[in-house]
Parts: C-alpha cells; sequence; structure tokens
C-alpha cells in the first residue's frame, strides 16, 4: 500500500490521478486499523470524545504499540488526544517512543495544523499524517501537503450528528461531512478517516448508513473509525456494500478482548483478499 509506506521517510510513490487514493475497485483487502489514543503520555480510550471519561489501557503506549505488532497488525493509528484540543502536539515523545518501538507503518493525527508539523512528523518516521481542524480551517494548507507529500496525508473528518466537529471534538461547525469531503477530491488526498463521534468509545457499533454513504459520495478511499463494537461488526465488514471502504479502526474492542485479533485479521484476509 503505497500510501502507508513501511517506515517511509521519503515521498511515497504518487497514487493513481482522481481521488488521490487508490481506485475502490482495486481494493482488495479490508485493513483492520488498532489505535492508540494518547492522552497524558498513556494509552487510553475516551467515551464519546470526553476527556474527562478517559480509561487507561496501558502506561506505555510504545510497548502497546509492539503487542499489536506482534498479534499480526501491518498498520497502526494514533492519536494525540491532548494535541488535539492545544493544536500542538503534547504527547510527541510518546509518539517517537512508538515509532521507534515497531517496523509496522504509523498514520498519526491529533494537533497537526502546519505545512511545518507534517514536515517535522514525516520526517521523524510517520508514515501518514492526519489533518482534521485544519482540513476545515485551511483547506488550502491540506492540498499542498497533499501534493507536496503524494500518499501520506489524510484527511480526518469527525462528525456529530452529521456535521463536522473540530477543536478536538470540543466545537461542532455547520459543515456536513459529505460537503467537507468533496473539497478535497482530486487533491492527492490518501485516505478520509471518517470518526462518528456519537458511537466512539461506546461500543454500539458502527454507522454503516453514514460511513458507506460518504464512501459512496466521494473516489477518495474512506476509513471507518467509531463504534466497531464486536466480531459481528467484522463479518458486516466483509458484505459486498462494505467493500467501499479500505479499512476500519478499532479501539476500545481490541482493548478487552470483544473482538479477537487473529479470528478478525484471518477473516477479513480470507473474505477480501
Amino acid at each position: 500500500m503505497a500510501s502507508l509506506a513501511r517506515r517511509a521517510t521519503g515521498p511515497a510513490e504518487p497514487p493513481p490521478p482522481g481521488g488521490g487514493g487508490r481506485p475502490k475497485h482495486r481494493v482488495r483487502v479490508m485493513i483492520l486499523f488498532p489505535a492508540i489514543d494518547l492522552k497524558d503520555g498513556q494509552c487510553v480510550r475516551l467515551k464519546l470524545g470526553d476527556m474527562a471519561q478517559a480509561t487507561v489501557f496501558n502506561t506505555s503506549p510504545a510497548a502497546q504499540a509492539k503487542r499489536f505488532e506482534a498479534q499480526g497488525f501491518e498498520y497502526l493509528h494514533v492519536v494525540d488526544l491532548n494535541g488535539a484540543f492545544a493544536g500542538a502536539s503534547i504527547n510527541g515523545e510518546a509518539v517517537e517512543a512508538i515509532i521507534d518501538a515497531v517496523e509496522f507503518p504509523v498514520q498519526l493525527g491529533g494537533g497537526i495544523r502546519t505545512m511545518a508539523q507534517v514536515e517535522s512528523w514525516l520526517g521523524k518516521g510517520v508514515a501518514r499524517v492526519i489533518l482534521g481542524t485544519i482540513a476545515v480551517r485551511d483547506p488550502a494548507l491540506v492540498r499542498d501537503a497533499a501534493r507536496f507529500y503524494p500518499g501520506r496525508i489524510a484527511v480526518g473528518i469527525d462528525a456529530r450528528g452529521g456535521k463536522v466537529a473540530v477543536e478536538g471534538w470540543a466545537a461542532t461547525s455547520e459543515l456536513d461531512v459529505v460537503e467537507l469531503a468533496r473539497r478535497f477530491e482530486g487533491a492527492g488526498v490518501a485516505a478520509i478517516i471518517h470518526t462518528d463521534i456519537d458511537r466512539d468509545g461506546i461500543l454500539s457499533g458502527i454507522n454503516w448508513e453514514a460511513t458507506l454513504a460518504l464512501a459512496r459520495a466521494v473516489e477518495i478511499p474512506v476509513i471507518a473509525s467509531g463504534g466497531l463494537a464486536s466480531m459481528a461488526d467484522i463479518k458486516r465488514l466483509t458484505r459486498p456494500d462494505a467493500a467501499v471502504l479500505e479499512g476500519v479502526i478499532s479501539g476500545r474492542a481490541l482493548y478487552d478482548g470483544r473482538i479477537d485479533s487473529r479470528e478478525a485479521l484471518a477473516l477479513l484476509r480470507g473474505d477480501r483478499g
């Protein structure tokens, strides 16, 4: 997968013309991304995006990353929660420890809002940078970053009630999710990561209707996030209508054992490979 080159430090191969990532008919294996959310240097999961409702799952994010890699995952999703609120890297030391500890590619979001921050993290070994708030505030910066670093820029669209949330989910705009996504068509954006805040961290299941509608509305590959709850959701991902998705992010369900990593990876690879 060019957009998440293994421990890449230089630009990945340019994606095909069009949406910026792989054409959807070429998606063969659904990618399951384990998630590490960082708060105060620890690996946590929030409920409904509320920083006051954080459960600590590991005090060593690097150790958790190594555990995920050992379980057979091929990619890692990391978010600096403190950074998302502050608009700057707060858990940078923990992120760098993760990068140093593992070989599989890491995509990083949370508080990255300038080109200098993008360049810094890509230079430190992050395979793909996720831009969220700045995609609303300064879409031109996102398009420039996608042009300068083909295949290595994703847009994070966090939704509450179908509207885009920003500033670490602390504020909700009047901007529609699909409207924002379409602003980046043809810009070279590698993926859109769509998170349903109303389901995040509470194991209520993915918002299939909204997520699949977004994936059908744009050519950019879409990754689902928020609510993945059980092996039933993993099996749901193998249905033909879910083939428009490039991947899915799992957090709490992996940590508490509701999703068996080996079984989930085998199922997705077997049915989609």
